[in-house]
């Protein structure tokens, strides 16, 4: 089933989590047995099954996307996946939008997969509305191998590395950054 939600990303453009990083989204919905988790960038599906499959029974992912047709797939994914509709609220929308109309302090991981130039703004969006203990996990925090470059300036590369700095100095957190798939920052808020 994952095989064939990977083959739809590629065919509609959206590069899905790696098995890696999503047995790694999984450790840590299962670890901080998560009932609430919002997805920033649902794309088809794949890491929003991955997370589900960590998560309590009773627990809801919320995933934003601004692709309808991203999420049309995602919510056949979940069904064939086997998860009752109830298990997530799927929001059509930038997340920046859709963000501010969450509760404080309500969830218990939030996951970002979306376009890193964001990410500034979504690690703040987090900090209000993860619980103490709460985790936030950052995709694509290796910019591409580009990371350990210092030669590389482009801008998602020197914003994932002023996130990355930002957060490891930051007394709101407690992160690690975990070399699966495109690198997948992972903090507890403290």
């Amino acid at each position: 089933m994952l095989r064939t939600a990977r083959a739809l990303a590629h065919e509609v453009g959206v590069e899905a989590v790696t098995p890696g990083s999503g047995a790694a989204l999984r450790l840590l919905a299962a670890a901080g047995n998560a009932r609430a988790v919002v997805e920033i960038g649902t794309g088809t599906g794949v890491s929003g099954v991955w997370l589900l499959r960590g998560m309590r029974p009773d627990g809801v992912l919320t995933t934003i996307d601004v692709e309808v047709e991203y999420q049309r797939i995602a919510r056949r994914l979940f069904q064939e996946a086997g998860f009752p509709s109830g298990r997530t609220r799927i929001i059509t929308g930038r997340a920046l939008d859709v963000l501010p109309r969450l509760a404080d302090g309500a969830y218990d991981l939030v996951f970002v997969d979306a376009v890193a130039t964001g990410f500034a703004a979504y690690v703040d969006a987090a900090l209000r509305l993860l619980r103490p203990g709460g985790v936030l996990a950052l995709n694509g925090a290796l910019a591409a191998g580009r990371i350990g470059d210092p030669a590389a300036r482009d801008a998602e590369t020197v914003t994932v590395r002023e996130t990355i700095k930002a957060i490891r100095e930051s007394e709101h957190w407690v992160p690690a950054l975990l070399p699966v798939g495109h690198g997948l920052l992972a903090a507890v808020k403290a």
